[in-house]
């Protein structure tokens, strides 16, 4: 009897703090597990934000550049207009007479045509129409009524 009392002692004894051993273990082990599908779940999260900031970022340059190119692009069609007109020399006085009525009225125009497509536009095409009339009529004023007469050296 006392060998059987002895074996269930020690059966209890180590099963029982060994079950509960295996159950906090195996507890530990999923709270682990879980710990560390958080962190990389975040990691993840973290990456695809990062990767949707390069994206933006890059998309950003792009409509920066194709703005500059659009700008210096402009510029350089209007440098080889005063070019070719400057290659056609002098005209007949009464082309030129023609020309210096007509281009103080095609100015005035171009202004008010800018200005009520402006005042028909929402604040977005506003914007728009602002940049692009502000370049061609400046250009225009610049090429009608700048100096475009031969350069003269100062001493």
């Amino acid at each position: 009897m006392a060998d059987i009392a002895g074996l269930a002692a020690s059966a209890a004894g180590g099963g029982l703090f060994g079950l509960v051993g295996t159950v906090i273990g195996r507890i530990a082990g999923v709270v682990e597990a879980r710990q560390a599908q958080a962190q990389e779940r975040a990691r993840w999260v973290h990456e695809a934000e990062m990767q949707k900031l390069r994206v933006e970022a890059d998309a950003a340059g792009r409509a920066a550049d194709l703005r500059q190119t659009e700008t210096s692009g402009a510029w350089t069609g209007l440098s080889a207009s005063l070019a070719a007109e400057a290659a056609i020399g002098e005209s007949y006085k009464w082309v030129n007479a023609v020309r210096a009525l007509t281009r103080p009225v095609l100015t005035v125009l171009l202004w008010g045509i800018t200005g009520a497509v402006f005042l028909g536009a929402d604040e977005a095409g506003q914007a728009g129409i602002v940049d692009t009339a502000t370049f061609a009529a400046t250009a225009a004023t610049l090429w009608w009524f700048g100096d475009r007469g031969p350069r003269r050296d100062m001493r």
